[in-house]
């Protein structure tokens, strides 16, 4: 991405946590100055401050990009110090907290994008949807697109509706695969192999397993590939196939269902 215009007029960045944190070093490493970025954070660590940027200090008037990164129970808190800033993009990656609840704080003409991302941005392999408010142009949403890409795919939705569901899939995803990971080197203890050995086995198998699957080719047509017609695969997903899909349906919509409880 072109830093150009954010190093220009600055950056802020409301928290500094495991995914604020993750989106700043992709920025560094990706071209941003250090002095253009603004980090307003309780409990700034050690590699925080070892950044260069500045932090918990005066705001720049119109930053480019205002990034929110703070839990949504410490909104309520930490937004009012925003309210000054005029001519930014507002950008919010707090999970369950809608777009009319920055509106109401910043007023309808605010430019407004939420984004979900998930936690394997913190290596710069995360997935993260986006949607803009009314405010927001289709200058806004390259821009939200270009930076947030820094920490792995960037995805548009078609309205904020979506977003319930791309929490249950993409922003809870992440803690279902480490459970399976767990759950495969279990099966491989209770087959007598040790568990490290099993744990080393369960983790290749699916970082490996995901690479093949981002190449493109259909994940139906992978898994036919890996089937041997009578075969040991072939036993296996005789198991697991009529429980799976209809287990991982209700997975999914458990997780949106919360996060609709929590939007309220």
């Amino acid at each position: 991405m072109d830093f150009s215009e954010i190093n220009a007029r600055g950056i802020v960045l409301l928290g500094c946590g495991k995914m604020g944190g993750a989106m700043l070093a992709g920025w560094l490493d990706g071209g941003l100055d250090p002095v253009a970025a603004t980090v307003i954070d309780p409990k700034p660590s050690d590699w925080l401050r070892g950044t260069g940027v500045a932090l918990n200090t005066d705001l720049p008037a119109a930053p480019a990009v205002t990034l929110i990164a703070v839990k949504p129970q410490m909104m309520g808190e930490a937004l009012p110090a925003l309210k000054a800033l005029s001519d930014t993009l507002f950008v919010s990656v707090a999970a369950g907290t809608p777009i009319a609840a920055f509106e109401s704080t910043f007023g309808a003409d605010a430019r407004i994008v939420r984004a979900m991302p998930n936690t394997p941005a913190a290596i710069g392999r995360g997935i993260t949807a986006i949607v803009g408010n009314g405010g927001a142009t289709a200058a806004d949403l390259d821009l939200a697109e270009g930076f947030l890409s820094a920490v792995g795919t960037v995805v548009r939705l078609e309205g904020e509706d979506q977003m319930d569901a791309v929490t249950g899939l993409s922003g809870s995803g992440p803690a279902y695969v480490f459970h399976l990971i767990e759950a495969l080197r279990d099966a491989g203890v209770a087959q007598g192999l040790p568990e490290a050995l099993a744990l080393d086995l369960a983790r290749a198998t699916v970082a490996g397993s995901g690479a093949l699957a981002m190449t493109g080719e259909d994940p139906g047509q992978l898994r036919v590939n890996v089937t041997s017609p009578n075969g040991t695969t072939q036993a296996g997903l005789e198991v697991l196939m009529p429980e799976l899909p209809d287990l991982m349906v209700r997975t999914v919509a458990a997780a949106a269902d919360r996060s609709r409880e929590l939007r309220g």
